[in-house]
């Protein structure tokens, strides 16, 4: 983090917690939640054109009810690389070929993987609180090198850690709010 004033340290800080929240709302929307969302298989790998492509790049995904995932490639060679690549995945779906659409049925959640996933979720949330201190971290870190060098008195270093404070607990909100949301879904 390149920064030059103090005002510009908040702003800067913020921008990484806000990266953070972005992450953060990729991972949980990867989470299966018993209702078909193209997000589950958006960014599966596949082995096509002598490279690893995300699925959404080779063809297009759509959800038409809420237990059902379609996948029409665009080209339909790569039909059986995509079908591969849904295999090997983490998903544990079966895909269904038809020869020109892949289709995926979301089965039922049990409740004890209903538990294992809000338990993902709730450490996928800490970790991302722990980034935001991280980010926090660093630059009150940064500020007090600043008063040591003088380029920031005492009152404005204590001024910008309670900013930077009140920065953290908004963005520890939101990824409490998050979660929470997530684990809702989850547990339907």
């Amino acid at each position: 983090m390149e920064v030059h004033n103090l005002q510009n340290l908040v702003v800067e800080t913020e921008k990484l917690m806000k990266k953070s929240i972005e992450k953060l709302v990729g991972e949980l929307a990867a989470i299966r939640t018993g209702r078909a969302s193209t997000a589950l298989v958006e960014t599966v790998k596949v082995q096509c054109y002598n490279s690893n492509m995300p699925l959404k790049q080779i063809a297009g995904i759509t959800t038409p009810d809420a237990k059902t995932i379609e996948i029409r490639p665009w080209d339909h060679a790569v039909i059986a690389d995509i079908e591969k690549a849904i295999y090997q995945s983490s998903l544990g779906l079966t895909p269904v070929n038809d020869g020109k659409i892949i289709r995926l049925n979301i089965p039922p959640l049990t409740e004890e993987r209903r538990q294992d996933l809000v338990k993902l979720t709730h450490k996928i949330a800490e970790d991302f609180r722990v980034s935001i201190r991280n980010d926090r971290r660093q630059s009150v870190e940064m500020l007090k090198k600043m008063e040591k060098d003088k380029k920031a008195t005492e009152d404005e270093k204590f001024k910008l850690e309670d900013m930077l404070q009140k920065l953290t607990d908004q963005y520890i909100k939101k990824i409490d709010e998050i979660s929470a949301g997530k684990e809702k879904e989850i547990m339907g």
